[in-house]
């Protein structure tokens, strides 16, 4: 049975480097459906408060996630009819901060230290994994585990990312917090925390797996089932994007600071490099191994229940079909305002 495309086709993303974010902010999407008279509305904007949730819960039939895996691995467990049609991973500054008389100087340090913990009231509480994993990261580079260190809940009793981490570090209730991204750098540096150990600096990738890397496109099964032309041309926008990031770092430098709420100094200091070279979606192997290892860690953690088979939770047949089409996305090369 033919179904009549949707209306609109919705979109959410992490305030983060994304292809999601930047197609968003140059106009790309809007240009890409308008002639099919589907309109294309993020999760984020204002009058969409009803939905908003969906970012976490993945249960709208036409959403087109490009975020963390802990929600999305998540959704999935819990019954959420989603497929992985695409994976990135960025370095985002992962990195463990203590005061600037710790003695913390690598991950062996760590051992017998209170290691903050926060805890939300949120649905999936993505906060609590992010700083587990950030520190397993760490510990396991030193043959250590979470069980060699005491945990300390923090509940999230103020306002703002990191907030109640790193006031507990500055008045001593904690010895070391685990922060990533641009607001992290500059939260951290108004507690007076630095850097202790520099997870991007370790060489094993595996270390910094974590919610954002790999980070997931998700796509309701019911949308590629009955509309896989959207996804596709949905997806060929986003290599475009990521095409056009390589050669254009000062602009992707000033959507960042739009998307994640900081200033030039946080985004230079979490995203460096030629991290706007690497926006591009893949489904290789190595990168399906990695979130395969964060679904075992998030299981074992307690973050979901019913397991999840990422091989066969994946799709490649839309991005395989998106790179083909991308090259033919003429408003990708041009100039917008």
């Amino acid at each position: 049975m033919v179904t009549a495309p949707p209306t609109t086709l919705w979109f959410t993303r992490c305030p983060v480097p994304t292809a999601t974010g930047i197609a968003a902010d140059r106009g790309w999407l809007t240009a890409e459906f308008a002639r099919d008279g589907v309109t294309v509305r993020s999760l984020q904007e204002a009058d969409a408060e009803g939905v908003r949730g969906e970012h976490f819960r993945h249960r709208l039939a036409t959403l087109i996630r490009e975020g963390g895996n802990v929600p999305a691995l998540w959704a999935r467990s819990n019954g959420a009819p989603t497929r992985l049609i695409g994976l990135t991973w960025i370095e985002e500054r992962q990195v463990i901060v203590g005061r600037p008389d710790s003695g913390i100087e690598g991950p062996a340090d760590l051992k017998g230290r209170r290691l903050a913990v926060p805890r939300r009231a949120i649905e999936i509480d993505f906060w609590r994994a992010m700083a587990l994993r950030g520190f397993d990261g760490a510990l396991g580079q030193a043959g250590l585990s979470l069980d060699d260190c005491e945990l300390v809940e923090l509940a999230g009793d103020r306002p703002g990312q990191w907030e109640t981490e790193l006031a507990a570090l500055r008045d001593g209730r904690v010895d070391a917090v685990y922060t990533k991204g641009a607001v992290a750098v500059e939260t951290a540096a108004r507690y007076g925390a630095e850097v202790a150990i520099d997870l991007d600096a370790l060489p094993d990738p595996r270390s910094r797996i974590n919610n954002g890397t790999p980070r997931p496109i998700t796509v309701d099964q019911r949308l590629l089932d009955d509309h896989p032309e959207l996804v596709v041309r949905f997806l060929a926008v986003l290599l475009g994007a990521a095409d056009w990031a390589k050669d254009h770092a000062v602009e992707v430098g000033r959507i960042l600071q739009a998307e994640t709420g900081s200033g030039p100094v946080g985004v230079a200091a979490a995203y460096r490099g030629d991290y706007h070279r690497h926006l591009h979606a893949t489904l290789d192997d190595d990168r399906l191994a990695l979130l395969a290892e964060q679904e075992d860690f998030l299981r074992r953690h307690g973050f979901h229940d019913a397991p999840v088979d990422v091989t066969a939770w994946a799709d490649p047949a839309p991005l395989t079909e998106a790179r083909a089409l991308t090259a033919r996305l003429p408003f990708i090369t041009e100039e917008q305002p």
